[in-house]
């Protein structure tokens, strides 16, 4: 089993690798099953309409955002903000590394 097929927590940060939004990062706000989370990044894919992925099509970042999760975890919601703001602050990292 390698890293790809392993489940990625509430809160963490992907990219995308297949399909038109290839490239882009997104942030895992629930996990359907084994096999399928729902994403979203407050922007295009808004917490309200989140896109259903395959995680075969998804690669994981090592970066899980503490402000979602805990909103997430707490409320069974996120303001699409605060995806905003997760994704600027981890590629604003990635950018600096």
């Amino acid at each position: 089993m390698n890293e790809d097929d392993s489940i990625p927590l509430i809160g963490q940060v992907v990219r995308i690798k297949q399909g038109r939004e290839a490239g882009q990062f997104a942030v895992v706000i629930q996990i359907v099953d084994d096999r399928y989370v729902l994403l979203a990044d407050g922007e295009k894919r808004k917490y309200d309409r989140p896109k259903k992925k395959n995680l075969h099509h998804i690669e994981k970042m090592d970066y899980i955002s503490p402000e979602v999760q805990n909103s997430l975890l707490e409320t069974g919601r996120v303001t699409n903000g605060k995806l905003r703001f997760a994704i600027a602050k981890f590629t604003n990292e990635i950018v600096t590394d």
